[in-house]
């Protein structure tokens, strides 16, 4: 919209008799142009076209202020000057004019050393005007430039003064635009984030309810096994939660597993490993195999009786194809184990599971001393060292 403006404000300038021809009205529409803008672009875009109309230079460029740098974003002017190049603020006049929160006014550059001679060799400038915007926090600045020596006329510094004056207005409401903007995009993302994650919940939760139902002796067999999956389900989405659904490490994922059978710090459980990331999807699955080995530890294997023993253990193989997690839950001490028990959802849920999200292998092999199992999966996204 502001440089549709512009371009019709030329149009006019072409025709004499246009009261665009009067600097005074040039000016207001330039404040009207100014007020409609909502990007940077377009601001620099009014600015360099009006301020050349105003005052009558054969060149004016528009800086920016990024951190200690001056990048000069647009220009408008009978030959190149710096358009898209960065200079540091203490090397560069529209620097000083931003540093020193004052106008510059130099009729004979080469007779002044704030001005870098070099950089200004190549270029048509004799003579300029610097002006801060927002002299009290300079966040930009607008420089005139003629081709001949002069000294710029009180009235030319005055035009430049005000425009600089609007330009901060109009620079604060395009990024008041843009913030705006981008909270808006964020809400939109979220909101589909959100609705992505609330369908993959409620799916595993239906998921788990008719595999759990499939299973199930008795109703008794089935509100227990159900409520148990369901909380831990929801136990691994409060930690994601608390962690704004990045990832969350293995060792973190364990703990919250076994918290319920007495955690990861008794004497009777022993957990050894190199930190690894999980992605949140990961790390839901992973918490979920994790709870069911820890609920048949508790009910039929090592943490349910006195002189159980848990050890959990990960290491990373740095093998010549690949970098691969090799992780083990071994259970000694407890009731001796039938080679052939009966399988059920949850051995499925911990085989297949994790193996599936991973990419990797997961075998439960039931030897006499205790339960053992073993994942094997690729690092990945989904899985790295911390």
């Amino acid at each position: 919209m502001a440089e549709a403006n512009v371009a019709r404000r030329e149009t006019e300038d072409r025709d004499l008799h246009s009261p665009a021809t009067d600097p005074l009205f040039t000016l207001v529409e330039t404040i009207e142009d100014l007020s409609s803008a909502r990007t940077v672009d377009e601001v620099a875009a009014v600015v360099r076209s009006a301020a050349r109309r105003i005052t009558g230079a054969d060149g004016v460029a528009f800086v920016l202020r990024d951190e200690n740098q001056c990048y000069y974003l647009d220009e408008d002017a009978i030959g190149p000057l710096w358009k898209g190049r960065r200079f540091p603020l203490t090397a560069c006049i529209s620097g000083w004019a931003m540093l020193n929160r004052e106008t510059a006014v130099i009729p004979d550059i080469y007779q002044d050393d704030r001005i870098p001679h070099d950089a200004y060799r190549p270029t048509f400038v004799k003579s300029l005007v610097m002006t801060p915007v927002r002299p009290q926090d300079p966040i930009a600045a607008i420089g005139a430039y003629w081709a001949t020596e002069r000294q710029p006329t009180e009235e030319e510094i005055a035009k430049l003064r005000v425009m600089a004056r609007a330009t901060a207005t109009a620079l604060d409401s395009a990024l008041m635009h843009a913030s705006l903007t981008e909270t808006l995009e964020r809400r939109k993302f979220l909101l589909r984030e959100l609705d992505h994650r609330c369908k993959n919940t409620l799916a595993a939760v239906q998921s788990i309810a008719d595999q759990t139902l499939r299973r199930s002796n008795s109703p008794e067999h089935f509100v227990e096994a159900f409520i148990g999956r369901l909380g831990a389900l929801s136990r691994a989405h409060e930690l994601l939660t608390r962690g704004e659904w990045g990832h969350a490490s293995l060792g973190e994922v364990l703990d919250l597993a076994l918290r319920p059978f007495g955690g990861i710090d008794g004497d009777r459980i022993r957990v050894e490993g190199p930190e690894i990331m999980l992605a949140p999807e990961t790390s839901v699955a992973m918490h979920m195999t994790l709870h069911e080995l820890a609920v048949n530890a508790a009910k039929h294997g090592a943490l349910g009786v006195e002189g159980g023993r848990l050890t959990v253990g990960w290491s990373v193989d740095f093998g010549a194809e690949a970098r691969q997690l090799d992780l083990t839950w071994t259970e000694t001490g407890g009731p001796r184990v039938s080679a052939t028990p009966p399988r059920g959802f949850g051995s499925r849920l911990i085989e297949q599971g994790i193996a599936r999200e991973l990419g990797g292998h997961a075998k439960l092999t039931f030897a006499a001393e205790g339960l053992r199992f073993r994942l094997q999966a690729p690092l990945s996204a989904r899985l790295k060292l911390g």
